[in-house]
């Protein structure tokens, strides 16, 4: 899919056949290797769905521990974000993934050897800070080193990735489930971690990095690498151009800037709208939700997997619609049908307990859910935090969004299990379709559209519209 649309070269791509394939091979796998961090973030995510309710009784979780074990991840990512965005500027992307792979073995093999709550809570909290770094340095480097022309494309295939290691989570649950095997539930992802590190070994820095650093000849071949000759050398003389336009400051003097501050108001609006209406309650406890409307534990982690599988089919639509269709209309689109299906998921939990097709009712909203969201709300997402900042400050500005981002989710993925235990399901999932209206609102108001131009050439215009 992702070579498919590699090879429909925009104007001034390659012209010669060989160079395309050359070109078309490198981005290619510049996108799996690197996409692999997305392919743990999302396994990490999901994987605890299921190993949860075989934790629970082994170590007497409470419904406030079973929110601290989930969202110990979170606090961990937070952190990740927060110093990955500046580790990122300041030494590169990827040495940052290759540290990032390092910590997600660490982390993974504490989760699955603990021997009790407290190492169990400590270990999520370092795979939490891989995830969370991960986050942000992998669609950033993806969408530093892609052409224009295909960037909405491979980051989104990044979000793919992500959705692609849920449902593997998924899968691997059900297949333990019957042997409570929660602890191989956490610890296979330890092999994708190692392929990710060692991958990244064999992979230059981004070219947008090389350039901030002055580094130029790098920068210009890691370039000639991925596009034509004269594609290259427009591309990085875009490059040194918005370089030289920035001031030497970084962080937080540089929103001093009247257009600067609108930006980052933008991409932190837009990590909040990513995580408000509560997808990741849906991905850390289906189950847990299934298992209230009557269905019994092995058959709720089994049917889980139906959301792994729409995840990836709609997280596919998503990267075949995004340089077609624009970032805007897909996320107003999503916005409305993640608003409508909360609405409709408070409704089915006013129905008895105990039928099955109420379990089915509900899973099947759940999936619906989770097609409008994964489609467009969260890869639209993911995709312009990579896009809306320039250069100089890209790093800092993802990371500071992507924290809030994670630290969102935390303080959602903390309070829902005591939230659906005092209000209930239906009153929990009616204030998520509030926060969705709200969301509606500030996307249709603010969110500009970024399809189809260079970053460098986003920047320009940003700085016009926003001055």
């Amino acid at each position: 899919m992702v070579a498919n649309t590699l090879s429909n070269d925009g104007p001034g791509g390659p012209t010669d056949a060989a160079a395309v394939r050359k070109a078309k091979r490198f981005i290619l796998l510049v996108a799996v290797i690197s996409a692999l961090g997305g392919a743990l973030f999302g396994y990490d995510t999901g994987v605890i769905s299921g190993a949860l309710l075989f934790m629970t009784p082994q170590f007497g979780l409470t419904p406030f521990l079973e929110g601290l074990v989930t969202s110990a991840l979170l606090i961990g990512a937070a952190a990740g974000a927060l110093f990955g965005g500046r580790i990122a500027d300041r030494a590169g992307r990827r040495p940052l993934l290759i540290g990032t792979a390092v910590v997600f073995v660490v982390g993974t093999l504490g989760s699955a050897l603990t021997p009790d709550v407290p190492i169990l809570v400590l270990s999520r909290v370092v795979l939490g800070i891989a995830v969370g770094a991960a986050s942000v340095v992998v669609p950033l480097y993806i969408s530093e080193m892609a052409p224009a022309h295909v960037r909405g494309s491979l980051v989104t295939f990044n979000g793919l990735m992500i959705v692609t290691g849920q449902l593997a989570a998924y899968i691997v649950n059900a297949l333990l489930a019957e042997a409570g095997a929660w602890r191989w539930m956490l610890g296979l992802a330890t092999i994708p971690a190692v392929l990710l590190g060692v991958g990244m070994v064999f992979l230059p820095d981004s070219p947008r990095w090389y350039a901030s650093k002055d580094r130029f000849d790098e920068a210009r071949g890691v370039l000639h690498r991925g596009r034509s000759h004269d594609e290259a050398e427009r591309e990085l003389a875009q490059i040194t151009t918005a370089n030289e336009q920035e001031s030497a400051a970084r962080g937080w003097r540089e929103l001093r800037s009247r257009w600067l501050r609108r930006l980052f108001f933008i991409g932190i609006g837009l990590a909040v709208v990513q995580q408000i209406t509560g997808v990741n309650t849906i991905i850390y406890f289906a189950p847990m939700l299934l298992t209230q409307t009557g269905l019994g534990e092995v058959a709720s982690i089994v049917a889980t997997i139906s959301i792994g599988v729409i995840s990836v089919l709609a997280a596919l639509v998503g990267l075949l619609l995004m340089d077609r269709v624009g970032r805007r209309p897909l996320l107003i689109t999503g916005q409305v049908g993640v608003t409508g299906c909360l609405v409709l998921l408070g409704l089915a939990f006013l129905l008895p307990a105990g039928a099955t097709w109420v379990s089915y009712l509900t899973l099947g909203l759940m999936v619906v859910y989770m097609a409008f969201q994964q489609s467009s709300v969260s890869t639209v997402t993911w995709l312009m935090i990579t896009e809306l900042f320039p250069l100089k400050i890209r790093g800092f500005a993802m990371g500071i969004a992507v924290l809030v981002l994670w630290l969102t989710n935390f303080v959602v993925a903390l309070v829902f299990p005591p939230m659906v235990a005092t209000l209930g399901g239906s009153a929990t999932f009616w204030v998520f379709a509030a926060l969705g209206v709200g969301s509606l609102v500030f996307s249709v108001r603010l969110v500009p559209e970024t399809k189809g131009r260079s970053l460098e050439e986003l920047e320009a215009d940003m700085r016009l519209r926003y001055a």
